[in-house]
């Protein structure tokens, strides 16, 4: 089997607001900050691009690739580029079956989120010439559900604490709240969601780089105080500052989890050799595929570090990738984050669309059981969302 042909399709989802409204919350990193809309995105998007690798016996296997400046770093544009132009040229006449041969010729080429996409494809098309589920060739499924967490946008404590029992009546029992910049105001938020939501809901919360190493104490101390049970604590200072992290961790009981600061396994050592966190958060288009990710997984297996799946949206097939990478890695059990189900409607076909749609069922989504990646997209709906890039002339 040799590959014939590597497509990009481009798409743009329009959602009711941007992910992360900063009204009051004080991050410096969410979207209302950046000022994210433009003249070429005039009102709250989320792009990504498709992947599609062809091949001489007529097999196909799709992926996608998040498109997003404030994410990843990378437009639509460069993605699709990337995709199309630099990396996809090298696998074509390639044996799709022969996986890590093929990463490995483009993974010294950067672009995490392009090379996210393609490995996505060819394990798709893997499992599908043999039949068999991604999960089975990454490792295997057990267990076959994945409990389900959600983020929730920085604003007002009441707000806040409104939106989480919102999602909590549609079956989710673990949310993570996005703060950062404030520590006392902060704890307010955090403070306001546990008195809503009880006792047995599982609480996150993200700074996104957003305090500097005191703020990051003071904040973990006055929640410590306050008897919140914040699960982690997710990237508190600044990603380039391991020793910052590492002082955190050592000065407080909540878990430190390294997002920002953890793309790769190089990462990932680095990050253990510091002592500067307690959970690594995983994300496939960090990570630059789910052959990657699982590398560092094992490196947080090896270090005695727990791991989490975090958030990173996508159309549909980066739900079922997220799910087949949390059933064939034993040393994550931690709920997966999948935010996107709260924002948008995925390009799936049904009854792969219904299955992933709120309000869940017993807290957790299946994972999904046909070949590849088992989910198929409804070409009507991908139709309907397929952006027109300017090409270079």
């Amino acid at each position: 089997m040799k590959i014939t042909s590597i497509e990009a399709v481009p798409i743009r989802v329009a959602v009711p607001h941007a992910p992360y409204p900063s009204d009051g919350a004080g991050t410096k990193f969410h979207w209302g900050r950046r000022g994210r809309a433009t003249s070429l995105r005039p009102r709250p998007v989320l792009e990504y691009v498709l992947v599609k690798i062809e091949t001489d016996e007529g097999l196909v296997g799709w992926g996608e690739s998040q498109a997003d400046v404030g994410f990843f770093g990378h437009t639509v544009e460069d993605v699709q580029a990337a995709v199309t132009d630099y990396l996809g040229p090298y696998l074509i006449g390639g044996d799709p079956r022969d996986r890590d041969h093929l990463l490995s010729v483009v993974d010294y080429r950067g672009h995490s989120t392009a090379k996210a996409g393609l490995d996505m494809a060819l394990l798709d098309l893997a499992g599908r010439a043999l039949g068999a589920p991604v999960a089975d060739l990454l490792g295997g499924r057990h267990p076959e559900r994945a409990r389900v967490s959600l983020e929730i946008a920085g604003g007002p404590p009441d707000a806040m604490a409104a939106e989480c029992v919102r999602f909590v009546e549609l079956g989710v029992r673990e949310l993570k709240a996005k703060i950062g910049g404030h520590p006392d105001q902060d704890a307010d938020r955090l403070r306001a969601i546990r008195e809503a939501v009880g006792p047995d809901v599982r609480l996150r919360a993200d700074a996104n780089q957003g305090y500097d190493v005191k703020e990051a104490i003071r904040f973990c101390r006055l929640v410590e105080r306050a008897d919140v049970g914040l699960g982690l604590l997710e990237q508190p200072v600044a990603a380039h500052d391991l020793r910052g992290m590492a002082l955190v961790r050592a000065s407080v009981e909540t878990p430190i989890c390294a997002d920002e600061a953890c793309y790769s396994p190089v990462d990932a050592l680095r990050i253990v050799e510091h002592g500067a966190a307690d959970v690594l958060n995983v994300k496939i288009g960090k990570a630059g595929g789910l052959t990657a990710a699982k590398k560092v997984a094992a490196i947080a297996e090896a270090a005695g570090l727990r791991c989490v799946i975090g958030t990173a949206f996508g159309t549909g097939l980066e739900v079922a990738a997220k799910l087949h990478l949390f059933a064939s890695t034993p040393s994550i059990v931690e709920a997966v984050e999948f935010t996107e189900l709260g924002l948008h409607d995925l390009l799936l076909a049904e009854p792969d669309a219904a299955a992933f749609a709120l309000p869940l069922r017993d807290e957790a989504l299946d994972v999904p059981l046909g070949p590849g990646l088992g989910v198929a997209l409804d070409p009507a709906r991908v139709w309907a969302a397929r952006l027109a890039v300017p090409q270079p002339t």
